[in-house]
C-alpha cells in the first residue's frame, strides 16, 4: 500500500530541506570560524526531523478519529519537542554557563523549519477533511 500524496510529499519536502539547510549550516559554521559539527548540530538535525515526522504521521493517523483536537495535538507535540530540548540539549548546552549563538542556531534553526513545514502541511491536511 502506497502512502498518501500528502505524506510523501511532507516526507520528501522535510528530509531534502533539512538535508540542504543543514549543509548550508556546516558552511555557515566554517565561514564564521566556528568548529564544524560542534554544538550537537547533527543531533539536532536528526532528532528534529524524527520528531517533525512522528507528529505529523501522528496527527495524519487521527485525522479522522480527532479531528476536532488535533490542535490540541499538534501543540502536544510542540511541548514533545521542547522537552527534548530540555532534556538532551539544554544541560550540554549549559555546561559553561553560557548558550552561544551557534548552541542556540543549532537547535533553533531546523526547529524553525520543521515548526514551519508541519504547520503548513496540517493545514493542508485539515483543509482536505473539510
Amino acid at each position: 500500500m502506497a502512502l498518501p500524496r500528502l505524506v510523501t510529499s511532507y516526507i520528501l519536502l522535510l528530509a531534502g530541506s533539512l538535508g540542504v539547510l543543514l549543509l548550508m549550516h556546516v558552511q555557515a559554521q566554517s565561514y564564521l570560524n566556528i568548529p564544524q559539527w560542534s554544538d550537537m548540530l547533527l543531533l539536532s538535525y536528526i532528532l528534529n526531523f524524527i520528531l517533525a515526522l512522528a507528529i505529523f504521521l501522528a496527527l495524519y493517523a487521527l485525522r479522522i478519529r480527532l479531528k476536532n483536537q488535533i490542535g490540541f495535538l499538534y501543540m502536544g507535540g510542540s511541548m514533545l519537542k521542547f522537552l527534548i530540548f530540555f532534556l538532551v540539549f539544554y544541560p550540554a548546552y549549559r555546561a559553561d554557563d553560557i548558550i552561544a549563538k551557534s548552541e542556540f542556531a543549532a537547535f533553533f534553526i531546523p526547529y524553525l523549519l520543521c515548526l514551519i513545514l508541519e504547520t503548513v502541511y496540517t493545514a493542508k491536511m485539515l483543509n482536505a477533511l473539510k
